[in-house]
């Protein structure tokens, strides 16, 4: 057996059990392996589609498994678990030959040390790669990979028919989206990208970024396309003073930037402010930078304009991170909540009469959106709400809410490729 695919599936098996076992979020794993900066491109594209793959489709892996393997899978021999969901992914939904998925599967037993699997794991796979297509029948994948709190609070805020067509998209990888510096005409033609309405150049996903024109004179930057729209709706910021908080790894503070604000660009990770300070060099971009926590960041200035883009449960963002589906709950959200409404008053301490916030959240969960807005303007009366007008979404005209605020959702622009969902509020401190 070539030693080059075992090494992939190693590295793939080890963030698993990081991810689903130890609870790390998927890119944290990838970034802390050590051997997966050591695969070569190809191989490195392989572990990442493997991964997303499995997780996006965990819940259908689950039901398949289930069926076959009569006792749970835990304790010391919880990463058997992982190496036959690995290998289940690779049968039902990437077309991996038989022998491949099963020999290398059978191999990893014997690696993680658990060769007393070894049977099981061959018997298992087996029986996937000889009746998969019966195995997974007409079971409902959107259902099936979507946790049950997520369906019911998604059915509540949405409808069952909307929240069927988020969960279809989650099924779907993201396109590539890129935020072009100037010339977003002249970078649609050299990148072979489509031009969004919104002015978000969308490439197909895969291939190494790095290698794309424009990449290297921070031509473009990678952001999804409703990730756009916060900055955007600050409007002519030309000239203003404006805080990001909560800006890493930077991709509205570089938006900031190119639209002639004086950003102060504001992050609590100092390994994330790194990464920041590097797009914006690559960029040509210059901004204040201030690691700190937001809620204790000791200033007497105050701003023009103010984008808070707060931390948040993510479940906007499954398309591009599976992961969240599996490590959130609705424990998180009663956390986040209350950093939320800290990080807003705070936003309004730094905000000059006059000046405009923004508050944008990734996430599909009205807690985290509307509510913490709505409970913002009921307590601070100097803040009113500022609705947003249809020309400043063009082409997603649909998201502008009753209330006026935006809720984009991965189900919209399905002939596109979706987007990543939002809620993005916008007050003016009065």
């Amino acid at each position: 057996m070539d030693a080059s695919p075992l090494a992939s599936r190693r590295v793939a098996l080890d963030v698993l059990v990081a991810c689903l076992d130890k609870g790390q979020p998927l890119d944290d794993a990838l970034a802390r392996h050590p051997g997966f900066s050591g695969l070569d491109p190809r191989d490195r594209a392989f572990v990442r589609l493997l991964l997303a793959t499995t997780l996006r489709r965990l819940g259908e892996i689950e039901e398949v498994l289930a069926g076959l393997v009569e006792r749970p899978l835990e304790g010391a021999n919880a990463a058997g678990r992982q190496i036959l969901r690995l290998g289940a992914a690779q049968l039902l939904f990437l077309g991996t030959p038989a022998h491949a998925a099963v020999d290398t599967s059978v191999r990893l037993t014997e690696l993680a040390r658990l060769a007393h699997l070894k049977g099981l794991t061959n018997a298992v796979l087996r029986r996937i790669a000889r009746d998969g297509g019966a195995l997974m029948g007409d079971r409902d994948p959107a259902r099936l990979n979507t946790p049950q709190w997520l369906w019911e609070s998604w059915s509540s805020a949405y409808g069952e028919a909307e929240t069927r067509a988020i969960a279809t998209a989650h099924l779907i990888e993201a396109p590539l989206d890129l935020t072009p510096r100037a010339d977003a005409d002249f970078w649609a033609g050299r990148l072979e990208a489509e031009k969004l309405p919104t002015g978000t150049l969308r490439r197909a996903g895969g291939g190494a970024i790095a290698e794309l024109p424009g990449f290297a004179e921070g031509a473009w930057w990678v952001q999804d396309a409703a990730a756009t729209l916060p900055a955007r709706l600050l409007g002519d910021v030309a000239g203003k003073n404006v805080a990001d908080l909560c800006a890493a790894p930077g991709g509205k503070t570089l938006q900031l930037c190119a639209a002639g604000a004086q950003v102060t660009a504001v992050d609590i990770s100092a390994r994330r402010m790194t990464r920041l300070g590097e797009n914006l060099a690559r960029a040509g971009f210059t901004a204040e930078l201030v690691t700190s926590d937001a809620t204790k960041w000791q200033t007497d200035r105050t701003f023009d304009a103010l984008l808070l883009d707060a931390p948040c449960s993510g479940t906007g963002t499954l398309r591009r991170h599976p992961d969240i589906a599996w490590l959130k709950g609705e424990d998180d959200v009663d956390r986040l909540t209350v950093t939320q409404d800290r990080l807003l008053v705070r936003a309004t301490e730094l905000l000059k009469p006059g000046g405009i916030l923004i508050y944008a959240v990734c996430s599909l969960q009205d807690d985290e959106g509307p509510a913490r807005l709505d409970a913002l303007l009921a307590r601070d009366k100097r803040l009113a709400r500022v609705p947003v007008q249809q020309a400043e979404l063009p082409g997603l005209e649909a998201a502008i809410t009753n209330d006026g605020d935006v809720r984009t959702l991965p189900s919209m622009w399905p002939e596109r490729g979706g987007l990543d969902g939002f809620f993005i509020g916008r007050v003016i401190r009065q």
